[in-house]
């Protein structure tokens, strides 16, 4: 068998790995965001490769309901990828009755409860938010599957996609056990890395559309501004526009003219007093999938997971696999069509903030978008807002929105800096949420939440003493 990945795992994984070798089939159970779908489709190639029957399916939230559920099935091993170690009290339930063996490849908090088949960063001193996210915990799976000539190296783009989607490369770049995967998958010829403008949309936006919505550092008279934006570009001494007058995308560019914009944008924010720390911000490591066609959203390891979000989010997740294993025709279409819809509702969401905007309740802000918003994306809405007029970047962002009559759905979403600091948003949503009568959990800097209907304001108020406590 190859070098393991991560080897602080390779123990574990290897046990595992035995264990679905000797499994007649496996029920493979993933949850749906890119994260989960990379997941699902990075542990359904090796098994596929492995020879290993199985059945996929799929969760918003792994809940007691599901758990009976796939205890109810005939499979005596299940597989759980990006969750699974949260819920393992209720799973070592079954287990110890019989239901069937659990073997879990995941990355958030693992519960009280131990089970003998278990990959989980945490476990063993890595940073789950950080260095290695639910993919990642499935490639270091799929790498211990492998035997007799197989080499599922490969699977390390499709896991640095669900790395990405997780925003494990929230300052700039990939860390730890995922530096490993990209080497591996560089290796493997199915991955390239670069320092490159660090801003959405490199593969498929016009070049004003680009830098319109890079808000990420937010540049007065560029950012948010359509019209700022070609007026920079005119300026510059670059042929910004292609024969028949359409704008031009970056990577349509040659890599000088793509240095020249990116100099002249940084010239641009220090004119108009951007501070430096955010000016460090433009620039980011890239991450390109070399197997696809340049100048599609699946090229770039962040267009990518957008586009899978697009599909989990909106009651889809077959198609977003279909879409990791390989399907680039019916399931591409879908997901494409998908990924409009979920931009409008994106750009409807974040108009309704800006209109509405957002309650300071002293180390947090929060909306209440109740049905306005769809509980599946009010927290990308909620990481979106911040950068804009109105949302102060140095607090985190609370999000509500209705799930259902009588639950509300809670979002939260941080920044590196204020992770740096001491933010902690797991912590936050998982204590608060109990508090009244919920549960959550998540990672530092984004983390969600349920609660009953009717407690948003004592949530907030439980959220707003344990940030502050947090933050000093």
């Amino acid at each position: 068998m190859s070098t393991a990945p991560v080897p602080e795992l390779a123990e574990t994984a290897t046990a595992c790995a035995d264990r679905l070798h000797a499994a007649d089939r496996v029920l493979v159970a993933s949850h749906i965001d890119a994260d989960g779908l990379t997941s699902a489709a990075v542990a359904d190639t090796a098994l596929e490769r492995a020879g290993i029957e199985h059945e996929q399916l799929f969760f918003e939230q792994l809940d007691t309901e599901a758990i009976d559920r796939l205890a109810a099935t005939d499979y005596e091993t299940v597989l759980f990828t990006d969750f699974g170690s949260g819920q393992l009290d209720d799973i070592v339930a079954h287990e110890d009755r019989g239901a069937f063996t659990p073997i879990v490849a995941d990355h958030h908090q693992p519960a009280e409860a131990a089970t003998e088949y278990h990959i989980n960063p945490l476990l063993v001193g890595l940073n789950g938010a950080r260095e290695l996210s639910g993919a990642g915990a499935a490639y270091v799976l799929a790498r211990a599957l492998e035997r007799d000539g197989v080499d599922n190296r490969d699977l390390a783009a499709t896991a640095v996609v669900g790395a990405i989607g997780d925003m494990q490369d929230s300052d700039g770049e990939l860390h730890g056990a995922n530096a490993a995967l990209v080497a591996e998958g560089v290796a493997a010829g199915a991955l390239s890395e670069a320092k490159d403008l660090a801003v959405y949309g490199k593969q498929t936006r016009p070049l004003p559309k680009l830098l319109e919505y890079a808000t990420d550092t937010y540049i007065p008279g560029i950012s948010n501004s359509y019209a700022g934006a070609v007026e920079f570009l005119d300026e510059l001494a670059v042929d910004c526009r292609a024969a028949d007058e359409e704008w031009k995308r970056w990577v349509d560019l040659t890599d000088e003219e793509r240095q020249t914009v990116a100099s002249a944008l940084v010239q641009h924010a220090v004119g108009r007093g951007v501070p430096a720390e955010k000016i460090e911000r433009l620039v980011a490591t890239t991450y390109t999938l070399t197997d696809e066609p340049t100048g599609t959203e699946l090229r770039d390891a962040s267009e990518f997971s957008t586009l899978l979000n697009a599909t989990a989010r909106y009651g889809r997740a077959d198609v977003g696999l279909a879409v990791c294993l390989g399907d680039r025709t019916g399931a591409l279409e879908t997901a494409r069509e998908l990924l409009r819809t979920h931009r409008r509702n994106l750009s409807d969401g974040l108009t309704w903030v800006k209109e509405q905007g957002v309650t300071d309740a002293g180390h947090v802000q929060w909306f209440d978008a109740a049905e306005e918003i769809r509980a599946t994306i009010v927290g990308i809405v909620a990481g979106m807002s911040m950068g804009t007029d109105g949302v102060d970047r140095s607090k985190p962002v609370v999000a509500f929105a209705r799930e259902s009559d009588t639950e509300t759905k809670v979002s939260s979403r941080g920044t590196g800096s204020l992770v740096r600091r001491g933010l902690d948003l797991s912590v936050v949503m998982g204590e608060a949420s109990e508090a009244v009568g919920g549960g959550g959990g998540g990672h530092d800097v984004a983390a969600g939440a349920t609660i009953p209907v009717g407690e948003e304001e004592a949530f907030i108020e439980h959220a707003n003493e344990l940030v502050g406590e947090q933050l000093g």
